[in-house]
């Protein structure tokens, strides 16, 4: 039996939704909707009923067990609930998504926005993911390799320290921590977690967030901010709040009526809303500001001061979707294009950079073995390599770790795939083969048991 709602979160919905409260209290108590969003920029075809707002996202008819589909961990896809999806609209109605940006994902773990978001941005566009709390920035960084795409940097630092790069973004995305009413179907402990006090606590952190990421937006620049919960005090009272203290402006877009997401008009503030009872997906709330306040841009992106690598084998190994230069850092060789690379330099000036581009290879004396995030990269020349296609119980057991049998082939390391998408690596041997498979990611669950 899922958690009772707290009598003041009944109240203030019955309030706020009037003789539609029982449908969204029935709907807590329903079951969620399983939806996926493929990753365009590799071979998985998405199947199943399309997201309306996404053009990439899809609805399953059941939940799998995601854990045993090799294509989930080569990045063929990420799961996530579709309503946060609703990203996709919002920003294409707020920035010309073909022109070059940088981009700050503020709250990014673990990774579910960033991955959307680079996959809408243009190849000289980059992308910056921070995530305040170290320890998750690990999941973050796992996400954002499979995802694949080269034009990333994952930073650890709290929100006040973008203060320090004012003007620096064209767009801010702020999905803030907040209260999680959106979620109470499918999180028990958001239930009992929830409190008139709670919420009040969400609010003075969102409004801090709020104001220490304003000075790192550029003048005429776009703030995102989203949560996943209902409270006009989390949401349209925060954001007109925060109006009432900087010369902004608020995107204007209205969603077709038969995605029924509500549309927010309260003073100043526009803003969008996915109730449960109404929509395929979970609580949400977002919002779009132009920023129309001087922010000037200190100094420039800094000239790389890494070695710059001249090995031919790396640069066959890859091909070029952009200009990206190939630097050599301890016995560690990266690509980063040269917008990322300059932005990376920057950064690490004023706070942590966990990453910043693709982990090419480690030499290990005169030889080089290609890195894991190499093998899942869009930067991959497959045709550089053997290829070894794997079954899916073969898959499988890649993913464990386990021992694969001998291929047969030439020695040397190999690429495995699975249905076209590559999983990783092995090293082939005369008599044996090694599985290079991460082994912090590998799957833990006894599948032999299933």
């Amino acid at each position: 039996m899922p958690q009772a709602l707290h009598a003041e979160f009944v109240n203030r919905m019955t309030r706020q939704l009037g003789s539609d409260w029982p449908r969204l209290a029935q709907s807590l108590d329903s079951k969620s909707p399983v939806s996926i969003r493929a990753n365009p920029a590799k071979q998985y075809q998405g199947s199943g009923i399309s997201v309306p707002w996404c053009s990439t996202g899809y609805y399953l008819s059941e939940r799998p067990n995601f854990t045993l589909d090799p294509a989930l961990h080569a990045g063929g896809y990420y799961v996530q609930e579709a309503s946060s999806m609703l990203l996709e609209q919002v920003i294409r109605a707020a920035v010309d998504l073909d022109k070059p940006l940088t981009v700050l994902d503020l709250c990014a773990a673990p990774g579910g926005k960033s991955t959307h978001l680079i996959s809408l941005l243009s190849a000289h566009s980059v992308l910056v993911s921070n995530e305040v709390v170290r320890s998750r920035t690990t999941i973050l960084q796992e996400n954002l390799i499979k995802w694949g795409q080269p034009n990333s940097i994952i930073t650890h630092a709290d929100p006040a320290r973008f203060g320090a790069v004012p003007g620096l973004f064209d767009v801010v995305l702020i999905d803030a921590p907040c209260s999680g009413e959106g979620l109470f179907r499918k999180d028990d402990n958001a239930r009992q977690e929830w409190s008139p006090e709670h919420v009040h606590h969400c609010s003075l952190r969102q409004r801090r967030i709020l104001a220490d990421a304003w000075g790192a937006l550029r003048e005429g620049g776009v703030l995102i901010y989203s949560t996943c919960t209902w409270s006009p005090d989390e949401n349209e009272e925060n954001l007109h709040w925060f109006a009432q203290e900087h010369p902004l402006s608020f995107v204007d877009w209205t969603a077709p009526p038969a995605w029924s997401v509500e549309k927010i008009e309260h003073k100043e503030v526009r803003g969008y809303r996915c109730y449960t009872h109404k929509v395929e997906g979970e609580g949400f709330f977002i919002s779009a500001m132009i920023k129309h306040e001087a922010a000037p841009r200190s100094g420039t992106d800094r000239t790389p001061t890494r070695h710059v690598s001249k090995k031919k084998e790396l640069h066959d190994w890859i091909h070029y979707p952009c200009e990206h230069i190939i630097f050599e850092q301890d016995e560690f060789c990266w690509l980063r294009s040269v917008q990322t690379a300059g932005l990376a330099e920057r950064l690490r000036e004023h706070m942590p950079v966990v990453s910043a581009g693709t982990l090419l290879a480690e030499a290990k004396g005169p030889k080089l073995v290609p890195a894991h995030a190499l093998a899942v990269s869009t930067v991959l020349r497959p045709e550089a390599f053997p290829v070894i296609e794997l079954t899916l119980d073969d898959a499988l057991a890649y993913l464990r770790k386990d021992t694969l049998p001998h291929p047969g082939t030439g020695n040397g390391y190999h690429l495995a795939t699975f249905h076209g998408l590559p999983l990783g690596w092995v090293h082939v041997l005369s008599n044996r083969l090694n599985n290079l498979y991460p082994t912090e990611w590998r799957i833990r669950m006894d599948i032999r048991r299933l």
